[in-house]
């Protein structure tokens, strides 16, 4: 294992992780390709894979999970899925997940002026009644889920979504009040080069 301090802000002595960061080339050889494939992809890893690297199974399976839930469908598509990661991540208070899926949320807009906004505050973003009747229930789930209701899943498919793409609205907004749980009580910290992507 590495120090924790090794892998983390440049002069900033903040680490990415509280737990240890495991040396990449102690990792199983499927982690390794996935470490590459981000770099290729966005130019660096993302500090949430070193710092779940720590239960490299737990990787595998969370990573996987990720992927299906933000495979794009006809009445959902992928800014959709990242609107709901920033309102959810807006309500916890994660930094990880906002700055993270900020980035990601600009960059599937292309419009960060809009991006920004839906990542401060959905409601004064100027969205739709569709998209705010999505984002509102991501936020009721997240603050109030013992109010949810039938009449909440009928309500976004008045809006045209198929029940099982609002099972996708349920899971997406579950899916990251756990992921920013398990941010904050690790002390995870994004990778400074979010704060520059698609702007």
């Amino acid at each position: 294992m590495t120090d924790v301090e090794h892998i983390s802000r440049k002069g900033s002595g903040v680490p990415v992780s509280w737990f240890p960061i495991p040396d990449e080339a102690e990792l199983p050889e499927d982690l390794q390709g996935l470490f590459s494939k981000a770099r290729e992809k966005i130019g660096f890893v993302p500090n949430v894979f070193r710092a779940y690297s720590f239960r490299p199974d737990r990787l595998r399976a969370w990573f996987s999970h990720y992927r299906q839930l933000h495979e794009e469908t006809e009445n959902l598509d992928g800014a959709e899925r990242e609107m709901i990661a920033v309102v959810v991540s807006m309500k916890n208070g994660c930094l990880y997940c906002l700055v993270a899926h900020g980035a990601a949320l600009r960059e599937a807009l292309g419009d960060p002026i809009l991006a920004d906004r839906i990542t401060l505050d959905h409601r004064r973003a100027g969205l739709d009644e569709r998209r705010t009747a999505i984002l509102d229930f991501a936020a009721k789930i997240t603050e109030k889920p013992l109010e949810c209701s039938a009449e909440d899943l009928a309500h976004l498919k008045s809006f045209g979504l198929t029940e099982e793409e609002v099972w996708d609205v349920v899971e997406i907004a579950s899916m990251y009040n756990f992921t920013n749980r398990m941010s904050l009580a690790c002390g995870m910290i994004p990778n400074e080069e979010y704060h520059a992507l698609a702007r």
